[in-house]
Parts: structure tokens; C-alpha cells; sequence
């Protein structure tokens, strides 16, 4: 059961009202941002699996240090999306996204850079 509030905000078709979300004009542009955004997420959790044999040869770690690393960012990840959403009603889904992404962008070029040993 929706509270009066809930009732109001929210149309019975379950979009916002009046359209305030986004504008019908930039509706493709966002999605196909969320989508990228979405795979970048997959592809850096690919990148960490196949990458896992070389973290194990070069650490000199065993299969289960290796599986907490994976967990350790899996964890992360999870705690970031959370604080994420909050970032997002808090200061706007855009700015947030841009700044995700920015970081996002500026950790994996560190990463890149890295000196090899």
C-alpha cells in the first residue's frame, strides 16, 4: 500500500511525474550512457578474473589469497554502488554518474601506469 505522498509522485504507469526524470529528447542518450557505464563495470570484473594467474604467479599467493583479493573488490564495488545511489539523491544522478565515471577513468590510468617490478 502507497502512502498519499508515494501516490502523488508517482503516475499509475510508474513514471515520475510530469516527466521531470529526463526529457524525452535525451532518453536515448541516457540509456546508451547507462548501458557503457554498465559494461565497464563487467569488463573491469573480467579483467580482474583473467588477470587472477598473473596476480597469483606474481605475489607468490595462494588460490585462496588470490579468491580474497577477488572478494576484497567485489566487496568494494558493492559499498561504492550503495554509496553511489546516496551521492545521487544527494547531489544530483548526473553529477554523481560524471563523477563515478571520472574516477572510475582516473583509478584504472593508475593502474595502467603502474611501474612493472
Amino acid at each position: 500500500m502507497k502512502s498519499p505522498g508515494e501516490a502523488a509522485a508517482i503516475s499509475p504507469t510508474g513514471s515520475i511525474a510530469n516527466g521531470t526524470f529526463c526529457p524525452r529528447t535525451r532518453r536515448r542518450y541516457v540509456l546508451i550512457a547507462a548501458i557503457l557505464a554498465s559494461a565497464l563495470g563487467f569488463i573491469d570484473g573480467s579483467v580482474l578474473a583473467i588477470a587472477m594467474s598473473a596476480l597469483r604467479e606474481n605475489l607468490g599467493a595462494s588460490l585462496a589469497e588470490v579468491q580474497w583479493i577477488s572478494n576484497a573488490y567485489a566487496l568494494t564495488l558493492s559499498a561504492l554502488i550503495l554509496a553511489g545511489g546516496a551521492a545521487g539523491d544527494r547531489f544530483g544522478l548526473r553529477r554523481a554518474f560524471v563523477t563515478g565515471i571520472a574516477l572510475f577513468i582516473a583509478t584504472s590510468l593508475a593502474c595502467a601506469l603502474a611501474p612493472n617490478a
